[in-house]
């Protein structure tokens, strides 16, 4: 099954300050990803070219990385998930800059159900939560973005499973 799943958000910053966040992804000082909400988002030896990490039972290489403007990365679990997942920034204008996030994969045998039925919900959420991160270190009005019935369903589940 095809997946293309786009994110975006305009922020009212230049280019130059959204690029200086972003390099700071997965490291401690993570100022975007949502890690008080979701699994973090790890590299043993940091976001490189060829670097193997992820997020929870999502896990993913670095295929490419050009600081002020991508990080790809290529999914190498769950089997099944065939495509690549990045980050771009792109400017609109002096003061005004885009943060796009895309997930472009075909999906085969149990990768269908999981992306079906679990990950695509959990995916959406995770990346707006980013997104609402990343827009509040410029803003005094703290953005939240509300999860849906099945996402709080999911990580209920989910949360019940891992205290047994």
């Amino acid at each position: 099954m095809k997946i293309l799943n786009i994110h975006k958000r305009t922020l009212n910053q230049p280019k130059s300050k959204v690029t200086e966040l972003l390099k700071t992804l997965s490291t401690e000082n993570d100022r975007i990803w949502p890690k008080e909400k979701w699994p973090e988002m790890k590299f043993k030896d940091g976001i490189k070219v060829g670097a193997k990490g992820g997020h929870g039972p999502i896990r993913y290489s670095v295929e490419k990385y050009i600081p002020n403007e991508i990080i790809q990365f290529r999914f190498s679990k769950p089997k099944g998930f065939n495509g690549i997942h990045k980050f771009e920034i792109k400017e609109l204008d002096k003061q005004k800059t885009e943060i796009k996030h895309t997930i472009d994969m075909n999906t085969e045998g149990k990768g269908i159900l999981i992306w079906s039925f679990a990950i695509h919900s959990l995916h959406n959420a995770l990346i707006e939560d980013g997104f609402d991160k990343l827009e509040n270190n410029f803003s005094g009005n703290q953005k939240s973005s509300n999860w849906n019935f099945w996402v709080k369903f999911i990580r209920k589940q989910m949360a019940k499973r891992r205290n047994k």
